[in-house]
């Protein structure tokens, strides 16, 4: 291979790149927009839930229930009512998730040291919402009973209530249980998957529309020199994109990088030249642009979206798709970052994940290059 021939074709690629200011505009603005969208808008985070009250009781036992629902970051009481009528009027419309029925009798089976049961209607609509909502309320519950024991034997032996098991919850690696800090670091992957769609899986198929592919052709310049002179400027591209979702997502978002910063950009290298070539190969085999686009879309971006663990947890799908899962690279990419992000861990331990996105870059390579041997022959 030619040194000389192989920077005329990335010099050739650089200034077709910088003439379509549009397409460049969009590799800077697009990594930026799915920041913003998927740091704000996909947050699995359970927070002030809209909920009604039906208070049959009007207490100050059941005063005190509802200041501990109303006192959490979790729920928060937006009406009041007096009928069921209304409890599913507010849940249809949407205006409320949660509803919350205390009986009647709430204060004097407390007073008489009876069982009471106060009813939760969730919204079963939103599933993943209603069973994070349950959840929380049955711990708000716990809470008001074990308040309610630790008065009582308090008032009758004047010492504290002995619990004889006691768990201490603690989450290592992300103590606040932020979703940004988990969805951050997998947006990388989203943003490699979609500047390879949207930029290579053009580069071939545009040489094709134009006719220029022959004139390519009937020049020295051998299949390895077009095959890495047309992707090297995408390359240094697509790293500048890394640079910017890392800087953004710990400016913006706050989400720590306790591993190595040189290892996370390494390891994008690794994820983005797989990423290249295989739009690359989609745009020697597709031949038009517009079909190439789309195809690398599809091929690319929703599995990464869908199956690499990103946005669902792999371990909740049927068998069949999780050993599906295992042909995405997405998948070991996300794997990795999130354990450099949050674990501050290194290839150690990752370095299986590393060998396979290694694997998947010299496999796409070399598909590339005999896709585009054989398409000239």
């Amino acid at each position: 291979m030619s040194l000389r021939r192989f920077l005329a074709i990335a010099r050739k690629e650089w200034i077709h790149v910088l003439r379509d200011w549009r397409s460049l505009f969009l590799t800077i603005a697009i990594p930026m927009v799915l920041i913003l969208l998927f740091g704000y808008a996909l947050n699995m985070d359970l927070r002030n839930v809209p909920t009604v009250v039906w208070d049959q009781s009007r207490s100050s036992q059941s005063r005190d229930l509802l200041n501990l629902f109303d006192g959490s970051p979790y729920f928060s009481i937006d009406r009041y009512c007096d009928n069921y009528r209304d409890i599913a009027a507010a849940l249809d419309s949407g205006r409320a998730m949660i509803a919350l029925v205390i009986p009647h009798d709430f204060a004097k089976k407390i007073h008489g040291s009876e069982p009471v049961k106060v009813q939760v209607i969730a919204d079963g609509s939103d599933a993943n919402t209603a069973r994070l909502a349950l959840g929380y309320a049955t711990s708000i519950g716990l809470i008001y009973s074990r308040n309610l024991s630790a008065a009582q034997v308090r008032l009758m032996t004047g010492t504290d209530l002995i619990t004889p098991v006691e768990l201490v919850p603690r989450a290592w690696y992300n103590p606040d249980l932020r979703s940004e800090n988990v969805i951050i670091p997998g947006i990388l992957a989203m943003v490699m998957m979609v500047i390879a769609a949207m930029m290579t899986s053009v580069t071939v198929a545009k040489e094709w529309e134009m006719g220029t592919m022959e004139q390519l052709i009937s020049t020295p310049v051998r299949i390895p020199e077009i095959v890495l002179g047309k992707v090297v400027p995408y390359f240094v591209i697509g790293m500048l994109d890394v640079a910017l979702a890392v800087g953004l997502g710990q400016w913006l978002f706050h989400v720590p990088l306790r591993g190595s910063a040189g290892l996370v950009f390494a390891m994008a290298a690794l994820f983005l030249t797989g990423a290249l070539f295989f739009g690359l190969m989609i745009s020697i085999t597709m031949k038009k642009q517009v079909l190439a686009n789309q195809i690398a879309l599809i091929a690319g971006f929703l599995p990464t979206m869908i199956l690499s663990g990103f946005v669902f947890a792999i371990e909740n799908m049927p068998l069949p798709i999780q050993c599906i899962t295992f042909v995405v690279p997405a998948r070991y990419f996300i794997a990795l970052l999130r354990g450099i992000y949050l674990k501050g861990i290194g290839l150690e331990i990752l370095w299986i994940n590393a060998v396979l996105l290694g694997v998947y870059a010299v496999l796409m390579v070399f598909l590339a290059h005999r896709r585009m041997k054989l398409t000239l022959e």
